[in-house]
């Protein structure tokens, strides 16, 4: 079921990211005008104002190729369960929220901002937890449980055996 549901988000932001940033480069080409487009679904170009372009451009083909194109790679690559799928995935989720984190600080707030970084929020707890993340809290909660005296190490849980050193049991000669 997770499998699926990250199928469906990674694919709804693709066909998403894609048409979107064809809008932009399109509208930003030809004219909104002569995309059909009504005149409130048009982005004003005023929202650039204090940013480094001049036109939406150059953001629509970062969000076409950039964005749009890791998440189809990480579609295919999961579909295929390719080796590369979960370096795909990663990208895919942090190249959204990236594009919405810096998309907020340039334009005016809409909704589709927290949609899409829900979206990319989703994407990578679902990528985590298909890794199996969220198992290993498990184990480690489980065999603290089996086993008090286990502390957690870098590699999971460890037994404490050792005694710390230049303790008393060191320092006695045997005999003595």
């Amino acid at each position: 079921m997770l499998f699926i549901l990250l199928l469906i988000i990674l694919g709804l932001v693709a066909l998403t990211s894609i048409a979107g940033g064809l809008v932009m480069v399109l509208g930003s080409w030809l004219g909104p005008e002569k995309l059909g487009l009504p005149a409130e679904a048009q982005v004003p170009v005023e929202y650039l104002n204090g940013s480094p372009f001049s036109s939406f451009m150059v953001p629509g083909l970062l969000l076409a190729l950039i964005v749009g194109g890791l998440h189809t790679a990480a579609f295919v690559f999961l579909l295929r369960h390719h080796r590369l799928a979960g370096l795909f995935t990663a990208a895919g989720g942090y190249s959204i929220l990236v594009w919405i984190f810096v998309q907020m600080t340039l334009i005016p707030f809409s909704v589709l901002q927290v949609i899409y970084f829900g979206a990319g929020l989703a994407e990578i707890g679902l990528l985590l937890l298909l890794l199996g993340v969220g198992d290993s809290v498990r184990r480690t909660s489980r065999a603290r449980q089996q086993h008090p005296a286990a502390v957690n190490g870098t590699l999971g849980p460890v037994e404490r055996t050792w005694r710390p050193l230049g303790s008393r049991h060191e320092r006695e000669e045997p005999g003595t």
